[in-house]
């Protein structure tokens, strides 16, 4: 027994607890450790704070109370080094003998989302002023008995974790109190104090803990069966979201019960499952692995008797804040979805959560715009992480490369690199936050990534394949259209980071290959009908016209053209659709954006799944795996804030913004925009005589508004229920509310903050 006497958390820039484990093979994989020690404590502190770090997960109980569910990130923060994580304790110790147990689980192998240490083992310190809790060699441990392998099938090989199977007939029921029985405690071995390999430093958690939504009952659960038949029980869920399934039975020994969802081959190839084998009678279960999916299904044998099922949703930790409805369901349908797809999309990583739980980046860039519209700040801690990562990966040469974290893939993918660290990527975080600091940190990796392309003797790019020479799913790719667009995009995001980091002697140089790829660009691809480059010799590719006009390749003149393409032409995946349906708002044909959206979408949108695809079909029918969960494919959700609501900022972090609805066909909007000043409120109904827009301007703010002119013109604007503008001319002054000018769609104002009601009539 250690006698502690705490008091408040000091912060500590030095480790001071050990690494402990116990030895295991360098070959050994799927380990489940259990660990434990006992403390009297004198007095219990307001916080206490402990900073827990193992490979690959963890799970905290202390008094018996469960703290953490599924604790630490995959590694790693960089190809060597380790993230922990910080959890306050105080709520769950008390005067007198305190237990705290964890059990950790050892993948022992590499993923597309994880680089394995090659060591199983654990660290927690918690400082208290002046005394420590930490792992040393006081601290017992043992191989939990009841974690076992699976027979196939087998988690494909981009995933590093394991199925789970858990025998109850050797589970040890109250080790977390310490009560292991047969001494099967050991004493743990000391790998030493960090900074030490294999573990190397330690980063802090960049992101939040999970939330938890504890055990909760499934939708159908008033008709799930009582006794087994021998059928599979299909559980159902409120829609697709993570899991860990939890059951309670009266049973015999030895039953092999299988849980898994419906997605367990979602994308194509099998991802995680679990089988429980039974001890003799009543009895409950949880899996610590997590699933997901629209339904679990628990294939439980005949005869058993069915007392409880129920589910545990851990999610990233953040919270809805935006909102957009409008008159036509289509649309409102498509945003939930959309959400639905991210919700599950994030986790450790900005990732899918199928047959590999990757970040790959390019995903991650389309993402990036639907947290900035949906969530609250937690969001850009996601986004945050996610950019880190993708710098401090970079290789000695320079290359760039996702998904990482990773141990089993370092495949560059050019074009995914440079949306990445351009317009779309890098630059459009900044636009949104102005974090000004991130972009400090990325500007060098940005450069030495940008040096390694080559320019040709026609003035464009000589085609850098890299790792996987991969632009989009689907046919008729034209490369060169597509490569020197993202190019340009990124050359355009390096002269402004340049700027903003104070490194502007690199802009000529960015500004002559800008210069080169425009006026090349249109001189070789252009063929006066459409963008079309000399080595394709198929159709026209609708990805790489849509392109160029959200990269400004394509001037106005080019607009009509360009529209009939993309009205005609439809071979993107939904990974590149998103910036097809941009263009069309970018050439103010928000009409047409909108009708091709609703083409693209239909099946989504009707199908009685609650997330989207990888691509137009699901399974065989759809591209790559063929998942039903992919976050490529919300791109819409911000198309719907930034475009058809109008709202996006113009000066960094949303100091200044435009409102500049793009109705098309609708005539009603509401959304919420979050943002880093507040959130943006916009209502809009428009009849055809009259058209009402109400807005919420946050404080520190100022917004371009441009009101959408009717069919029928303007007689007159009031604001508030005064008059500022009638038949032309304006009509008195406001203090917060400046009338500018008038084109064809809009009558144009800078507003101040506040609460604002415009009529036009």
């Amino acid at each position: 027994m250690l006698l502690i006497c705490l008091s408040a958390f000091g912060q500590t820039t030095d480790w001071r607890a050990e690494w402990i484990g116990l030895p295991h093979a360098a070959v050994d994989t799927n380990v489940w450790t259990a660990f434990y020690n006992a403390y009297a404590i004198e007095n219990v502190p307001k916080t206490a704070y402990a900073k827990i770090a193992t490979d690959s997960k963890y799970w905290l109980w202390i008094n018996g109370e469960l703290v953490v569910f599924e604790g630490q990130l995959r590694r790693g923060p960089n190809p060597h080094d380790t993230y922990y994580d910080e959890v306050d304790i105080a709520p769950y110790l008390k005067k007198g003998e305190n237990t705290i147990a964890v059990l950790t689980w050892y993948w022992g192998r590499d993923g597309f989302n994880h680089k394995n240490s090659g060591k199983s083992a654990l660290l927690f310190e918690a400082a208290l002023g002046s005394q420590l809790l930490r792992s040393d060699a006081t601290w017992k441990a043992m191989r939990h008995p009841a974690f076992g392998h699976t027979g196939p099938p087998l988690p494909n090989y981009r995933l590093p974790e394991f199925n789970i199977h858990f025998d109850a007939r050797r589970d040890l029921p109250n080790w977390y109190l310490g009560d292991a029985g047969n001494n099967a405690w050991q004493s743990v071995v000391s790998y030493g104090i960090p900074p030490v390999a294999p573990w190397n430093k330690l980063e802090k958690r960049p992101i939040p803990m999970w939330n938890d939504s504890g055990l909760v009952v499934y939708e159908n659960d008033a008709e799930l069966p009582r006794t087994s038949n021998g059928d599979t029980v299909v559980a159902k869920l409120p829609k697709n979201i993570t899991i860990t399934p939890y059951l309670k039975i009266d049973a015999p020994s030895g039953l092999k019960i299988d849980i898994r969802t419906d997605n367990y081959k979602g994308g194509s190839e099998y991802n995680v499952r679990t089988e429980y084998v039974t001890k003799e009678g009543v009895q409950d279960f949880e899996t610590f692995g997590y699933m997901n999916g629209h339904e679990v299904r628990y294939a439980i044998p005949e005869g058993v008797n069915i007392l409880e099922l129920k589910y545990r949703e851990t999610r990233y930790d953040t919270e809805r804040v935006g909102v957009f409805t409008t008159d036509d369901p289509f649309f409102n349908t498509l945003w939930e979805k959309s959400y639905h797809t991210l919700n599950v999309n994030l986790r450790d990583a900005i990732q899918d959560p199928d047959r590999e739980r990757a970040q790959w980046w390019g995903d991650a860039v389309i993402l990036l715009g639907e947290i900035l519209y949906a969530c609250d700040g937690n969001g850009q801690l996601a986004i945050q992480k996610a950019i880190r990562n993708l710098v401090d990966w970079q290789k000695p040469d320079g290359v760039l490369y996702s998904p990482v974290p990773a141990g089993n893939w370092d495949r560059e993918l050019p074009a995914q690199m440079l949306a990445s660290i351009g317009k779309y990527g890098f630059w459009n975080y900044f636009r949104y936050t102005a974090d000004t600091a991130m972009m400090r940190y990325v500007y060098p990796a940005v450069k030495r990534y940008l040096k390694l392309w080559e320019f040709g003797e026609d003035g464009l790019l000589v085609h850098r394949p890299g790792g996987w020479d991969w632009l989009d799913w689907g046919e008729d790719i034209d490369t060169a259209l597509i490569e020197n667009a993202w190019y340009y995009m990124a050359l355009e995001a390096a002269i402004q980071l340049a700027e903003l980091t104070g490194n502007q002697a690199d802009i000529a140089g960015y500004q002559v290959g800008v210069a080169s790829i425009k006026s090349n660009f249109n001189r070789l691809f252009w063929n006066g009908t459409a963008y079309k480059s000399p080595s394709n010799h198929g159709v026209i590719d609708d990805r790489g016209n849509g392109l160029a006009v959200v990269a400004g390749l394509a001037d106005s003149t080019k607009y009509e053209a360009i529209k009939q393409v993309l009205k005609t032409e439809f071979h993107a995946s939904p990974y590149m659709e998103k910036y097809i349906l941009e263009s069309f708002f970018i050439m103010g044909d928000a009409e047409g954006g909108l009708a091709r959206m609703k083409r693209r979408y239909a099946h989504m949108v009707e199908s009685p799944l609650t997330t989207l695809w990888e691509g137009w079909g699901i399974g065989s029918a759809g591209y790559g795996g063929g998942s039903y969960n992919h976050g490529w494919s919300g791109g819409p959700l911000t198309l719907m804030h930034q475009y058809v609501a109008g709202i996006a900022p113009i000066g960094p972090g949303f100091e200044t913004f435009s409102i500049l609805p793009q109705l098309g066909a609708l005539n009603e909007i509401y959304g919420v925009t979050p943002t880093v000043k507040g959130n943006i409120t916009l209502d809009l109904k428009r009849t055809a005589t009259n058209l009402s827009l109400t807005v919420d301007i946050p404080p520190n703010t100022k917004a371009y508004m441009g009101i959408p002119k009717l069919k029928a013109g303007v007689s007159k604007i009031s604001v508030n229920g005064e008059v500022i503008l009638e038949r032309g001319r304006t009509s008195g002054t406001h203090p917060s509310v400046t009338y500018l000018r008038e084109d064809d769609t809009y009558c144009y104002f800078d507003v101040e903050p506040g609460h604002w009601s415009f009529v036009m009539r």
